[in-house]
């Protein structure tokens, strides 16, 4: 556990850390550029099984929401969000070379 401008957050702590974009893909994936310059694949349905707080991420109306802010994902304006360092920590590493 760790704090972070007054806001508590589980996890550890990865020193600089922030999403700078995101692309939505298909099927719940998107694709997550972090402000070390690594794109990564994220599953927004992995979020469901972290709490009834993400329920609202099975509907696809809810996950076309997402956004950037403050360097970390949001989506139904802020009422549901993620810690970029909880995002990269469950992600995959993505390649360009796997896109057609």
């Amino acid at each position: 556990m760790y704090i972070k401008d007054g806001i508590c957050y589980a996890g550890e702590l990865v020193p600089s850390i922030e999403v700078s974009s995101i692309k939505l893909l298909d099927s719940a994936m998107m694709l997550v550029t972090f402000s070390t310059g690594e794109v990564r694949l994220f599953d927004v349905l992995s979020l469901l099984n972290k709490g009834s707080a993400y329920v609202p991420l099975s509907e696809e109306k809810n996950r076309q929401t997402a956004k950037v802010t403050y360097g970390f994902v949001s989506w139904m304006d802020g009422e549901i969000d993620i810690a970029p360092e909880t995002m990269y920590l469950e992600s995959y590493k993505y390649s360009q070379e796997f896109t057609a």
